[in-house]
């Protein structure tokens, strides 16, 4: 391979130890990590390149809407083990939405169990949920918040955000 590269349609070439070429890829960009980190819409994943799968369509019987939920887990019977629950994102492909969810008995168990509501949302849109709070992956100059420190460091804290940041000596002696 690396006298002879793997060339793909693009003109991308792959040699010998280099990552699988994309169209060899058994899977879709928007069913990897890499959509959950460096989110494309399909349009420009299809044109750089990549493979793109559309989601079946699903013929839900959907019985219950999530808005309609009880905020309060006791108010909850076992009934609703029974229910397939809406999404409010009703299919929203930037989510990856299943636009339809069931309670499942141990999951019901941990929410009674942890006194939590009811998620409201499909399980795929809660974890897009999750992933706004992730640090992007960047790294920026700051300077050591402690006052008459001036170490500047690399952090994946951006400059607008309110956390207080140390540089590790600081960080140190504010934790021991």
């Amino acid at each position: 391979m690396t006298n002879m590269p793997y060339i793909d349609e693009k003109g991308r070439t792959y040699k010998y130890g280099e990552f699988f070429p994309y169209d060899m890829c058994p899977f879709g960009y928007n069913e990897t990590n890499a959509h959950d980190f460096f989110n494309l819409k399909k349009e420009e994943a299809i044109k750089m390149g990549y493979i793109w799968k559309d989601r079946e369509k699903r013929d839900y019987k959907i019985t219950k809407n999530s808005y309609d939920l009880p905020d309060n887990i006791f108010d909850i019977s076992k009934d609703i083990l029974n229910e397939v629950i809406s999404c409010p994102n009703n299919g929203n492909q930037d989510f990856q939405c299943s636009s339809a969810y069931r309670i499942m008995p141990d999951e019901l168990q941990f929410y009674q169990q942890k006194k939590l509501p009811l998620p409201k949302y499909c399980p795929n849109c809660r974890h897009y949920q999750r992933l706004k709070y992730h640090n992007p992956f960047k790294l920026w100059y700051r300077k050591c918040m402690n006052k008459g420190c001036t170490n500047e460091f690399e952090t994946s804290y951006a400059p607008d955000r309110s956390e207080i940041i140390y540089c590790e000596k600081c960080y140190q002696q504010e934790v021991y």
